[in-house]
């Protein structure tokens, strides 16, 4: 079974983005993220209503990654503190080597390759220090951008699950992709 300690937290850096650790300070953009209709269309969760909404988000990531059951990070671009979206390894299943992934971006950053620039570092981490054997990804099927970018990095369709997710008076498909360590592109070292 892995094991992990995300103390001290692992900032990354890339070309143009810093990933870093999640403080209250971001709760007014995490707010606008997450009260933003255009970046909550593709994920069955209430928008947050309020910014104690953000605030007990925040609470719920800082503990996980305290017991280092999660790790999320912030995106910002590099040099700026200003939060720009988000990537995480969550619902990290220990004893099979295995994490899903999830993100999320600003709509003005949509279309930049930020979030492919994040993905390809956060898989990195993932199999080379985490030690990870495979990566998941749970998306909306009408997420095409989500689909395309998994695609790009590598990840293949596992399954197509019909009215499996009941939201909000609704139930909704979901498509899952997974990418193995052996599989993946990029930067191997």
């Amino acid at each position: 079974m892995l094991e992990f300690n995300f103390h001290p937290f692992p900032v990354i850096e890339t070309e143009r983005l810093t990933l870093r650790a999640i403080t209250m300070d971001d709760a007014p953009k995490l707010f606008k993220l997450r009260n933003d209709l255009d970046v909550m269309r593709y994920i069955e969760r209430l928008p947050h209503r309020t910014l104690e909404d953000s605030k007990e988000m925040i609470e719920k990531i800082m503990d996980g990654i305290k017991n280092n059951n999660m790790i999320e990070w912030v995106v910002t671009l590099k040099g700026k503190e200003d939060m720009i979206g988000s990537i995480s390894y969550h619902r990290i299943e220990k004893e099979h080597h295995r994490a899903e992934i999830g993100y999320m971006l600003h709509p003005m950053y949509w279309r930049k390759g930020i979030i492919n620039e994040a993905m390809i570092a956060v898989i990195r981490y993932g199999f080379e220090t985490m030690k990870l054997h495979s990566v998941e990804a749970n998306i909306n099927p009408d997420n095409v951008a989500s689909s395309n970018l998994l695609k790009k990095n590598g990840f293949v369709k596992e399954a197509y699950f019909k009215e499996n997710y009941f939201f909000n008076g609704n139930f909704y498909d979901s498509e899952i992709y997974s990418l193995l360590e052996k599989n993946r592109l990029g930067d191997k070292t």
